[in-house]
């Protein structure tokens, strides 16, 4: 064995010593058992277990959805019939003469006490029956004693527009009772209306109602206000229950998710789905409302059952998938050693071949490849050297005008952005030409393309051989060039434009003379930002052209408005 294979066996042995190679043979076998085993069954079970969640999901929202809608017409239908027994109750004549006469002697006396009692001694509903005139005050009561009566908000608005007045659920100290206040109104024989009569319901006839639509088990039916205020629910009537409100943004959501289901924390404060139906021609809406836990226990344990199995199985599929790739990697150590050497780069590996079966066709193929590699190590060589050499030419003309060999539009800016970052650290500063061929769109027409380019040439050989090696100069455009100067003041900026200049100008070309305008600025005297010392010089240059061309013109500090 050489030195160079001796060095690889012990790399190997060292990378194998503290914990299994993740990369190996045995490893992969293992790997792929495991992913064989994970892949399958996760996704069966997933998709089992996806398709059973959304079926029992589809079921509760169905049952809650059923629960809320039956509930609400139930509660609309309770309403109306209370309503329409007061309504006949109104309409006795013995309400509308006590009101158009006035109030006389006590509420609860008379005839009208004598009447309002015969009616709460008929229907046990109404704790309180009341006639009121258009200012609220009682003229008749069916209430043995005097008491208050807790009339609702705007309920004269309410009489007159919607021929009823709903008030909120509160809770009777006196009674210990729920209760709410309803008024309709009571009108004269000419259709006036001329007062109310109110009626103290009592909500306990509501929690039969609610109760038989509400789920068996952890389920719960609460009828609402509009704003979410507690009017009667299922886990009872009681004064902590009717001070209790739905939170605004949980009665929103369902409030806009309306024939669908919700997630939210309830009243009691456990996390529940629910859903809610507005109840038809009355200020409330019935929530159906089932526990989380109690909705998905089915699923979840359901899941848990399946997680074991999982878990069983994958070892069991693991332990033999270990067991069977341990078999298989002896035989392969021998060639992970070669490739060891032959990936330390020692490409002078040949093992010898014999053996059968798949590891002996397996030394055959390593040992061609082997000699392939050495084959194409020199082939590569070969090919690099000339891809260098392709790589500078590329790079040359990525940067270079393809028609002057001059710096391009890339290169000029990233010159520039160095020369700028190069002045801001040393305090020196360089200066930027702008130049322009006068008139060079009338000589293009005259003398033709050819030409044009002929004269571009050999301005940017003029230009070159007046500047400096460390200085940069490119084609920015058509027929317009820019010149940075490495490390030099507006003064020295001025005397190299000035030589360009008067050198193209004395230079003779085919069929007219060509002069040259120019723009000059620096960094950091007419501005500290790179950029716009071009725009800077811009305007240098086309002030230029307006004097006259064939000219050179310094930049104005912040002035870059072209005419």
């Amino acid at each position: 064995m050489t030195a160079t294979s001796k060095k690889a066996l012990r790399l190997y042995r060292a990378m194998r010593l503290p914990l299994p190679r993740l990369g190996s043979i045995r490893n992969r076998i293992l790997a792929f058992a495991l992913m064989a085993t994970i892949v399958p069954s996760g996704i069966t079970m997933g998709l089992s277990y996806m398709q059973s969640r959304r079926a029992l999901e589809e079921k509760v929202a169905q049952d809650l959805l059923s629960a809320s809608e039956q509930t609400a017409r139930a509660m609309g239908v309770w309403l109306k019939e209370h309503l329409y027994d007061l309504r006949v109750f109104a309409s006795s004549e013995e309400v509308a003469n006590t009101l158009e006469r006035g109030q006389g002697g006590s509420p609860n006396s008379g005839r009208l006490g004598d009447y309002l009692q015969s009616l709460h001694e008929r229907f046990a509903d109404f704790d309180v029956l009341s006639v009121i005139d258009l200012r609220g005050r009682v003229v008749g009561t069916s209430a043995r004693r005097g008491s208050s009566l807790r009339l609702p908000k705007r309920w004269m608005e309410g009489l007159r527009t919607q021929s009823q007045s709903v008030g909120d659920a509160y809770w009777d100290e006196s009674s210990s009772k729920g209760k709410l206040v309803v008024v309709v109104p009571v009108q004269s024989s000419d259709g006036r209306v001329i007062g109310g009569f109110a009626a103290e319901v009592n909500l306990k006839s509501t929690l039969a109602l609610l109760k038989e639509f509400a789920h068996d088990s952890g389920g719960a039916i609460h009828l609402v206000t509009s704003s979410g205020a507690m009017v009667a629910s299922t886990i009872g009537i009681t004064q902590r229950t009717l001070r209790s409100k739905l939170n605004p943004s949980t009665l929103d959501r369902l409030t806009n998710h309306h024939k669908a289901v919700v997630n939210y924390r309830g009243i009691t404060g456990r996390r529940v789905v629910g859903a809610l139906e507005p109840v038809p021609q009355a200020p409330w809406a019935v929530v159906s409302e089932l526990e989380s836990d109690v909705a998905y226990r089915q699923m979840d344990r359901s899941r848990d059952f399946s997680l074991l199995l999982f878990v069983i199985l994958l070892v069991a599929v693991g332990a033999s998938g270990y067991r069977f790739g341990v078999l298989i990697a002896r035989p392969l150590d021998r060639l992970t050693l070669a490739a060891a050497e032959v990936a330390s780069g020692d490409l002078a590996v040949d093992l010898p071949e014999g053996g059968s079966g798949e590891v002996g066709s397996l030394t055959i193929v390593f040992n061609h490849m082997v000699s392939r590699l050495r084959e194409g190590r020199r082939a590569l060589d070969e090919i690099n050297d000339k891809l260098r050499a392709k790589n500078e030419e590329l790079e040359r003309l990525s940067t270079t005008d393809g028609l002057t060999g001059l710096a391009n539009h890339r290169l000029l800016m990233q010159r520039l952005s160095d020369e700028g970052s190069r002045s801001n650290r040393s305090g020196r500063p360089f200066a930027v030409l702008m130049a322009d061929v006068d008139r060079f769109k009338e000589y293009n027409d005259a003398y033709g393309h050819p030409a044009g380019d002929d004269v571009l040439k050999r301005v940017a050989t003029i230009m070159r051989d007046c500047t400096r090696a460390i200085d940069c100069v490119g084609r920015y455009g058509g027929e317009e060039f820019m010149i940075i100067l490495t490390e030099t003041s507006i003064a020295g900026a001025l005397e190299a434009a000035e030589r360009i200049r008067a050198k193209v100008a004395a230079t003779e070309f085919s069929g007219r003379h060509i002069t040259l305008s120019i723009g000059a600025a620096e960094f950091p005297k007419h501005a500290d930002v790179p950029a716009s010392i071009i725009a800077l010089a811009d305007s240098a240059l086309y002030e230029a052209k307006r004097k006259g061309r064939d000219r050179v013109v310094e930049a104005t500090k912040g002035v870059t408005v072209r005419a």
